[in-house]
């Protein structure tokens, strides 16, 4: 498409000074129904909308926020809408979209509510789209903000992430002063060398007395050895210190996100979260053993260097270090561009990272439907906007390194010239001049390299910003917030007046349900009735917004989550298996099972069978999630995964689905004995399955409609009787 007007630096000149971007949603769909793009944004003033841009004009409208009455969500079938109301004018604005982007604006309205409730209250909301999903569902990332760090300077905080390696910094910082204040032995060695000797030597033209210069030889030889050891150690102990802090990171990091409950997940993009566990924290293992420790040793040398040159000759010194000051602010110029052009450039790089973790692992659906053309071309684009942010941030650094070098070159220009005048009047030596020439270009070398620093104290403060802002999230759900632990549960469950919430849309309306143990309940209903939800808070992925849950009468908010998942066993509609065998991908959830207890449980799920006619049997790989076999054959696996633990509560989320009619008999058979003495919730569209529940419930819009045997509602006429029969004419046909 034509996406002039949806491009970063279009909507970077809409924005006011001080405006920054609070979440985005991407509406596809025009007022007529046709395929046409446009982009809502919030930011912390006003709602923008800027359409597609047509004939070479851009839609632009803009409210603030303040004069907004209403932002509505609307559902209507296969396409929704976002309904605007202003304050004091008829009508309004709307913006429709299809279906499959209904959680995506769910979640910017209540972006939305949020930050309008926060300037009512007079507080506004300090979060950035960084902190966002809509931001990093809809494939574009549109401005370049300087992050905005909650708990203080990212690079801080990671200093104080590595207090426990306290003794191993200071025994580096202790190895860099020595290591430095050795190197800057040999101007004045040579200085002296100079004078004392080379000088006299010309002017009496004798040769060279080897007894003269071996004293000086040797502490050349001597200063350079020990700095060489000195570095040595250094280098190996700071590198020691980066990996642990890394190493550190990468472990809390992912440790947290166990920790986070799915509703996280779902407003995250997987590559994101890949980029921010790998690239970031490689990059600031980098920063640490290499750009750190330079940094460090720059400033030791900086300072010793220009103590020397005022002890030297203090007129002089100054007359050197004139264009200093001038560095100095060039730095601070530049330091604030630099940094919004690193963060631009992380979150490219995890847009990309984003794009290639969708589309290579579904290179099969790629292929399928000939869209490899499709592919390039979104590959292409995030490609662009890497290349783009990172030429922006190029064209800062090609200015500002040459710059440096020119006052480099200023001060020795006046070095020479000073200090030629001041050789001449014999108030100086020329050993001295040069030990002074050599002290003033480390000077401005160091300088030098320390604005270099500066580059990459940005890109790893970016990194570290992002790093932290996943740690900073505060889990939903707290994994251990729990203190009642359990053992093996009979498994009654009951839902009391349940409701839940997801942003703005009430999913879960007020759900009373009591299930005995032992007892197997079918969730049947249209699609979107929320069954796949009450699944969801069953197993506790996420806490009810209101009323209760009871697990054999205990709250299931005071059972520790890690027991109480022991106890379920879980088969999903489309079944995930890890890379790896197949005896590795049954045992996953008992890792120390036998060869006999996975070869029953792969018997009593019908697996046995087609896993001996296979090479290797139990020890075949399975491939990247399963690739190298078949859906049935993965569904049938995942049920085998399930079984092994010997689950008090079964979890079916249409288990069938991906098997053959053959296949679904055989496991049907299964189920018959599996389902004894557990309590089983399953969600099925089969016949099958549904005949074998003892009750059925029928969920619509959230509320339980209609709750009994088969055969009870079959009689009663209603949406399960509807249900049946459309079934059995698929089935039919």
């Amino acid at each position: 498409m034509p996406a002039d007007s949806l491009t970063p630096p279009h909507l970077e000149k809409r924005l006011e000074a001080g405006e920054r971007i609070m979440a985005r949603f991407q509406v596809d769909l025009d007022q007529r129904l046709h395929f046409n793009k446009g982009l809502l944004v919030l930011t912390n003033r006003r709602l923008l909308y800027i359409g597609e841009n047509q004939a070479g004009a851009a839609p632009f409208e803009d409210w603030m926020l303040g004069d907004i009455a209403e932002l509505t969500l609307e559902e209507m079938g296969a396409t929704a809408a976002l309904r605007l109301r202003v304050s004091g004018l008829s009508g309004g604005s709307h913006w429709r979209f299809t279906a499959g982007l209904i959680k995506e604006a769910d979640t910017f309205l209540a972006r939305f509510l949020e930050q309008q409730q926060a300037l009512a209250g007079g507080t506004p909301s300090v979060a950035s789209e960084s902190n966002m999903a809509p931001g990093e569902d809809d494939g574009l990332d549109f401005a370049d903000l300087v992050p905005n760090p909650t708990h203080g300077n990212p690079l801080l905080r990671l200093l104080k992430f590595s207090r426990p390696w306290l003794r191993l910094i200071l025994l580096g910082l202790l190895l860099t002063i020595a290591a430095t204040s050795a190197n800057l032995l040999t101007p004045w060695i040579t200085g002296r060398l100079v004078d004392r000797l080379l000088i006299p030597l010309q002017a009496t033209s004798h040769q060279i007395d080897l007894q003269q210069l071996m004293p000086y030889a040797a502490m050349l030889l001597g200063t350079a050895c020990v700095a060489w050891l000195l570095k040595w150690w250094r280098t190996f102990i700071v590198a020691r210190i980066a990996e642990l802090v890394t190493s550190r990171l990468r472990r809390e990091l992912f440790e947290h996100l166990q920790r986070l409950s799915l509703i996280y997940f779902n407003k995250k993009r997987t590559g994101d979260l890949i980029s921010r566990i790998g690239t970031d924290t490689d990059r600031l293992s980098l920063f640490i053993s290499v750009n750190f420790i330079d940094f460090v040793c720059d400033v030791f040398q900086f300072a010793f260097t220009a103590l020397i040159l005022f002890k030297i000759h203090p007129l002089l010194a100054l007359a050197a270090l004139g264009p200093a000051p001038l560095v100095a602010w060039l730095v601070k110029c530049v330091r604030g561009h630099l940094l919004g052009g690193f963060a631009a450039s992380s979150r490219a790089w995890a847009l990309m990272t984003s794009v290639l973790s969708d589309t290579i692992p579904g290179v099969r659906v790629v292929k399928a439907f000939a869209q490899e053309q499709r592919e390039i071309a979104r590959f292409k684009q995030t490609d662009h906007h890497v290349f783009s942010t990172n030429d922006r941030v190029n064209r800062t650094w090609s200015f500002f390194s040459p710059m440096i070098e020119l006052f480099t070159d200023l001060g020795l220009l006046i070095i020479w010239v000073v200090g030629a005048m001041t050789v001449a009047h014999g108030s100086l030596t020329v050993g001295v001049l040069w030990c002074f020439v050599t002290y003033t270009t480390r000077f401005y070398g160091r300088l030098e390299a320390m604005s270099r620093f500066l580059a990459s104290a940005q890109r790893a403060a970016a990194s570290a910003h992002r790093v932290f802002e996943v740690l900073d999230v505060e889990p939903d759900m707290p994994a251990t917030e729990g203190t009642r632990r359990i053992g093996r549960l009979s498994g009654r469950i009951e839902f009391r007046d349940v409701k839940f919430r997801h942003g703005s849309r009430q999913i879960i309306r007020g759900i009373n349900l009591d299930i005995a143990p032992g007892e197997m309940i079918g969730l049947v209903g249209p699609s979107g009735a929320g069954k796949t939800t009450l699944v969801n808070l069953a197993c506790r992925f996420f806490d009810v917004s209101e009323g209760t849950i009871f697990v054999d009468g205990q709250d299931l908010r005071d059972i520790h989550v890690e027991d109480f998942r022991k106890n379920i066993g879980l088969v999903l509609q489309e079944p995930y298996l890890f890379f790896g065998t197949i005896g590795d991908n049954i045992a996953y959830g008992k890792p120390e099972a036998t060869r006999e207890e996975i070869i029953a449980a792969a018997k009593a799920a019908r697996a046995h069978e087609f896993i001996m006619k296979l090479a290797d049997g139990y020890d075949s790989m399975v491939g990247e999630r399963g690739q190298q076999l078949s859906g049935g054959e993965r569904q049938r696996i995942s049920i085998a995964r399930a079984l092994l633990i010997d689950p008090a509560i079964l979890i079916l989320d249409e288990a069938t689905s991906s098997v053959d009619t053959e296949t679904e008999r055989e496991i049907q058979r299964a189920l018959d004995n599996l389902v004894h003495g557990r309590t089983t919730i399953a969600i099925a569209h089969r016949l099958g399955t549904l005949r074998l529940a003892n009750r059925l419930v029928v969920l619509e819009d959230g509320r339980i409609s209609e709750i009994g045997t088969h055969e009870q509602l079959l009689q009663t006429s209603g949406t399960y009787a509807r249900l049946h029969q459309a079934m059995q004419e698929v089935s039919q046909a």
